[in-house]
């Protein structure tokens, strides 16, 4: 990719993105000299995710700032580290933030909803399908999710940092097209920030050891997190197909300034978020059991639609919910997708239409048992 190509796919990461995580620090939303909330601040950031909102992009929020807001709420020492103080704190401060989210979006029409989140639910794959699911809903609904870590029952990760990984696995599960890592930092420089001949970095395609080793370890007021953090959150999400930007939140509308070709340092993925994550079902996952289809939904695959039960044979093979199958045809391999069912319930659906699932299970599920978002057909 040229300059001038890595320039207009810079400009335009932010503004043709369908799906948008924003994600804000704890520097940018408390007052540094009174440790509330900065109210204007945030006013003028929530009104620039409604105009995003209005154009029809979906945007979440990645919010910091709970165990800042509660320890000046509960006036505690700011420089407390006990874990059990720090929890105590997030559990007050949270709700101080959803408050305030919930005013300032209010004036603008919008509906907010509260997503507490920790790492495992990012990793376990049962949580993870849950968590997503969720995020989809409130998405399709045209609300915004304010998502923070679950910090109240947190205990590594409550001292990891910044809600950087937390945005970034957000931005991976929910195939997000553009991670926004607002800081106090206008990107990442190739030498230590102000020094002699220090230079902002534009653009970034690889996340080369030198890469990491400019990035740093520097350190905020309210922020446990440091550039290296967001540099660690921009491979996870590069991985995923989606871009990542750096930029000074401090600034007059920084969206608007990141949109606008504003100096800041942009991460740019080799693939788009759903090509990459059909990449990871077909080359990393490992089956745990098989669908062996008819040739009407054979058809329907190659066709670009979901695998419906009413289309499946049989069922072999003993997984769980969110598990990787392969679809079987005439006894060849010819996709592998996540099934949102588990080996017994898929069974028991085999053959059926989706009106008489709930007949079968008890419970009204999904229509289909593989979707096509999270199915890949194979080359063989």
């Amino acid at each position: 990719m040229s300059t001038s190509d890595q320039s207009a796919a810079s400009l335009a990461a932010l503004t043709d993105a369908a799906r948008v995580v924003v994600k804000i620090g704890s520097s940018l939303l408390i007052d540094s000299e009174s440790g509330a909330l900065n109210r204007d601040w945030l006013e003028a950031l929530v009104s620039e995710i409604a105009a995003m909102m209005a154009a029809g992009q979906q945007v979440l929020l990645v919010s910091s700032g709970a165990i800042a807001l509660g320890q000046s709420y509960l006036e505690m020492d700011s420089g407390q580290r006990r874990l059990e103080q720090l929890q105590a704190a997030a559990a007050a401060g949270q709700i101080i933030l959803a408050n305030a989210y919930q005013e300032l979006l209010d004036a603008h029409g919008l509906k907010v909803a509260q997503v507490l989140l920790t790492p495992e639910d990012t990793e376990d794959r049962r949580r993870y399908l849950n968590a997503r699911s969720t995020l989809e809903t409130l998405l399709s609904l045209g609300v915004l999710p304010v998502i923070n870590e679950n910090d109240t029952v947190a205990t590594q990760e409550i001292r990891y940092g910044d809600n950087d990984r937390l945005g970034a696995r957000v931005a991976e599960m929910i195939s997000a097209d553009c991670m926004v890592l607002l800081s106090d930092v206008d990107g990442l420089y190739d030498a230590e920030p102000g020094s002699d001949g220090a230079q902002l970095i534009p653009v970034v395609t690889e996340i080369t050891p030198e890469i990491e080793a400019v990035a740093g370890n520097t350190r905020t007021a309210f922020g446990s997190g440091g550039m290296a953090t967001k540099v660690a959150a921009a491979r996870i999400c590069m991985s995923a197909g989606c871009a990542t930007v750096i930029a000074d939140g401090h600034r007059k509308r920084p969206l608007a300034s990141v949109s606008g070709g504003g100096a800041c340092t942009w991460f740019l993925p080799s693939s788009s978020p759903l090509a990459a994550r059909k990449q990871w079902i077909a080359g990393t996952l490992q089956p745990s059991g098989s669908l062996h289809i008819d040739a009407g939904a054979e058809n329907a695959l190659q066709a670009g639609s979901s695998l419906l039960p009413v289309g499946v044979r049989t069922v072999e093979g003993t997984f769980a919910r969110g598990d990787a199958v392969d679809v079987v045809f005439e006894g060849r391999a010819i996709a592998r997708g996540l099934i949102v069912y588990d080996s017994h319930e898929a069974s028991l659906i085999s053959g059926c239409r989706s009106a008489d699932i709930e007949a079968k299970l008890g419970y009204q599920g999904r229509n289909e048992i593989i979707h096509r978002d999270n199915l890949v057909l194979l080359n063989n």
